[in-house]
């Protein structure tokens, strides 16, 4: 069973749950504002929240902060900034932490971006998606090229020397020539991180119930990816995880904490939270309608659901998020964050070097490319119920 000598890294993330609307594809936690924004009951709310969950993480510093949605940038920066206030006074936040918020374009102008940095806002991420303006119908957003593009030049503006800018691929009879006219698009906004994702049908959209005609093929997505990859290295831009790619020393550092299986409290509506105790480790995660949240904020019965992980989920789960990394991570990462012995993966670990899809790089657990491009393969191998996966693990 679990026994930890010593606790992973903190992270804290804050989910905002409404959007001017709801786009076909998007499977996450979030809803339509149909009414006036209740910005100054949520922001009580939050704070009440991080109250209740306080004494998990009674003295752990917190090393970054993720504000997400939804569209954060619905709130106000006033709102934003009593928020992090409420944030610092509640929890020992590390000097140099990373605070990143999301914003749509639609929802943002110069001002509203520096009163984000005054709040202590350190990192942006923006979702354009596309900068075709068909594509952007399509996709259901509520801005167009100009929009997107301003966005991006007033996070600049701004005083932001760190931001990303989110682009998919894939998209309804896109060809690799238009898929790669939006990265050089974005390349020419000069961002310091791009996210990169290809147009998936989630279950539970209205993509998925009603698929959009002419979506390329897998071969045509593969040619695409392809294309994409090489123009973002040629511009100095490494891939460091599946759908990510950075200049030197701007990654991601908090969803880097969630690739290495490190700890996350998650406060606000269907947020989802990771913390490891002495004695093993627990997933919760908040009501997700933001009324039901908005009435039990700050009580226990803010909780939706709360688990346990035995040894075998968590096996699985540290795989599932390491294998997302291109360079991996150091072998001995595994027993610190799992408290497991090694000895428990080695037997999936060997038939993943087998099929080709690890490199052998001793001391170190990393996908090859062929790794890489049959990742759910991979993480396959790993699953409790994949043969010889339970060897050992009680």
């Amino acid at each position: 069973m679990f026994q930890f000598t010593a606790l992973p890294p903190l992270s804290l993330y804050i989910h905002f749950p409404w959007c001017v609307q709801k786009c076909p594809y998007c499977d996450f936690n979030s809803h339509p504002l149909r009414a006036e924004l209740p910005e100054e009951r949520y922001i009580d709310a939050l704070l009440a929240d991080l109250e209740q969950d306080l004494p998990r993480v009674w003295g752990r510093p917190v090393r970054t902060v993720f504000l997400g949605g939804g569209t954060p940038s619905l709130f106000s920066p006033a709102a934003i900034d009593r928020l992090l206030s409420g944030v610092r006074a509640r929890l020992p936040l590390a000097a140099d932490a990373e605070i990143t918020l999301e914003a749509n374009p639609g929802t943002v102008e110069l001002g509203r971006f520096r009163g984000y940095r005054d709040a202590g806002v350190s990192r942006l991420s923006i979702g354009i998606q596309s900068f075709d303006p068909e594509q952007l119908r399509i996709l259901g957003r509520i801005h167009g090229r100009d929009e997107a593009l301003a966005a991006a030049r007033a996070a600049r503006e701004a005083g932001f020397d760190n931001f990303n800018l989110d682009l998919m691929f894939g998209l309804p009879g896109q060809t690799p020539e238009q898929a790669l006219t939006d990265v050089r698009t974005a390349l020419a906004l000069a961002p310091t991180h791009l996210s990169l994702y290809q147009l998936t049908l989630e279950p539970q959209t209205p993509f998925h119930a009603r698929p959009p005609a002419n979506l390329p093929d897998d071969d045509a997505l593969a040619i695409m990816q392809e294309s994409l990859q090489r123009e973002v290295a040629s511009a100095g831009f490494a891939q460091y995880e599946v759908s990510a790619y950075a200049r030197a020393g701007r990654e991601c550092r908090h969803n880097r904490n969630y690739w290495q299986f490190g700890d996350y409290l998650g406060i606000g509506a269907g947020a989802h939270a990771k913390i490891t105790d002495a004695l093993g480790i627990t997933r919760l995660a908040k009501r997700k309608q933001p009324q039901d949240y908005l009435a039990h904020a700050g009580t226990a019965a803010a909780i939706g659901e709360e688990r346990r992980l035995d040894p075998k989920d968590a096996i699985f789960e540290f795989m599932l998020n390491a294998l997302r990394l291109t360079q991996g991570v150091p072998a001995a990462l595994f027993r610190e964050r799992t408290s497991l012995e090694y000895s428990h993966i080695e037997a999936p670990l060997a038939r993943a070097g087998a099929l080709g899809f690890l490199e052998a790089e001793p001391g170190r657990i990393r996908p090859s490319a062929l790794g890489r491009r049959f990742l759910n393969d991979l993480i396959a191998l790993f699953l409790p119920d994949a043969p010889g996966a339970r060897a050992g693990v009680r």
